[in-house]
């Protein structure tokens, strides 16, 4: 019987890496369910190469396009992740990847696990404001939990059977991005094609602007503490511009282990889908140059200033979470229509966060999605009257 798959946003690059992985095997997997917000035309070649049957389309133009340009009449379209009920029935699927991009990934998470026995999050906005409902949901309908991220699928590896106690500091790893070594005197001049150009991954515009900005290790250190049930003190960044070892664990045994993969995230999601099985994938060999120069940095917090936000951050979860990521959202959405230049998008966010209102929500646990959704309406309003 072949095992039934979910993929959630399957059109970005996580999503068509998932696809890329299962192809080579199709005789073992079903997908039930492929989702697109926009990219229809991706997902419509998706279905008709994997047959597969249902469909959701979140942008209701493109839904609608789609519904007359589809002859086959086998194939159901819908329009919302409500429909997710209707799709699958009350029936446990094996693998589910959410890959969608936004805060909008939040709400698929929350209503797919109760319909499935594993699930790949590498939807970083659910874990950064939703946790505490998603984890709840985890435990109460028994489903599994694999993360993505490279940096934090490696930290999941190596700490796999071992008690959090026994933690004593996680490392987590940073290319640095494009900009690493520039001057900081060339900051100012840094163009939106620049800030676009990883060195080290092929990414969505947007996590490409946070790996510029090192936002996106403010985030990852954030899933971390969440995930793993970790203190801040007790996580750390190195930067590491090649990419080669994604995360180190040191232990209160003296021990401390790394892990090293190549840089790309079919491995990983391979992982994910094949966990505890004896499958085999054709990976580089050992770079022993690279391992004689691993050539790890400190932050440099000049250039890097967002990096800061971590301590500024309440020790328990809360809706401040929210505030940082739709804040930071907003931003690059504005740095990439040109509204804002590159250093602006630290400036401003550092300057919001201080902003008393905002900073009340450090002491509000999140409730439920809903008021997860207020929040970040309310920030994008605040920000548009701000005087920034």
């Amino acid at each position: 019987m072949k095992k039934k798959i979910v993929i959630l946003g399957s059109t970005g690059s996580i999503g068509k890496t998932v696809l890329d992985v299962i192809k080579k095997d199709q005789k073992k997997f079903e997908i039930t369910l492929l989702t697109a917000n926009s990219n229809i035309n991706k997902l419509l070649k998706q279905a008709k190469i994997f047959n597969v049957k249902n469909l959701i389309i979140t942008n209701k133009t493109k839904y609608n396009y789609a519904k007359k340009k589809l002859i086959d009449k086998n194939v159901n379209i819908y329009n919302d992740f409500k429909s997710i009920n209707k799709i699958l029935k009350n029936k446990k699927i094996y693998y589910t990847m959410n890959a969608i991009s936004g805060l909008i990934g939040l709400d698929p998470t929350l209503r797919i696990i109760k319909f499935t026995n594993k699930i790949a999050i590498a939807n970083k906005e659910s874990i950064i404001c939703g946790w505490n409902l998603i984890k709840k949901k985890l435990d109460f309908y028994k489903t599994d939990f694999i993360p993505v991220d490279s940096e934090h699928f490696s930290i999941w590896s190596l700490i796999n059977k071992h008690n959090i106690g026994n933690i004593e500091r996680v490392f987590i790893t940073a290319s640095g991005g494009p900009f690493n070594k520039l001057d900081l005197k060339k900051f100012k001049f840094i163009t939106r094609k620049k800030a676009l150009t990883h060195p080290n991954w092929k990414m969505g515009r947007k996590i490409t602007i946070d790996s510029a900005t090192m936002m996106n290790k403010v985030f990852e250190v954030i899933e971390a503490k969440n995930i793993f049930n970790l203190q801040y003190n007790k996580i750390s960044i190195l930067v590491h511009p090649k990419s080669y070892v994604h995360a180190i664990v040191k232990f209160h045994n003296g021990l401390t282990k790394i892990l090293i993969h190549d840089t790309n995230m079919t491995i990983p999601i391979f992982n994910s889908l094949y966990f505890n099985s004896q499958k085999k994938i054709k990976s580089k060999g050992l770079n022993i140059d690279l391992l004689n120069n691993l050539d790890f940095q400190g932050i440099n917090f000049k250039k890097f200033p967002v990096t800061k936000i971590i301590n500024t951050l309440p020790i328990k979860q809360s809706l401040f979470e929210t505030v940082i990521v739709t804040a930071n959202d907003t931003l690059v959405d504005m740095f990439l229509k040109g509204k804002i230049n590159f250093l602006d998008i630290s400036k401003i966010l550092l300057k919001i966060i201080k902003n008393k209102d905002f900073v009340k929500y450090k002491k509000i646990k999140p409730k439920n999605i809903s008021q997860i959704n207020q929040i970040s309406d309310y920030v994008r309003f605040k920000i548009d009257s701000l005087s920034i």
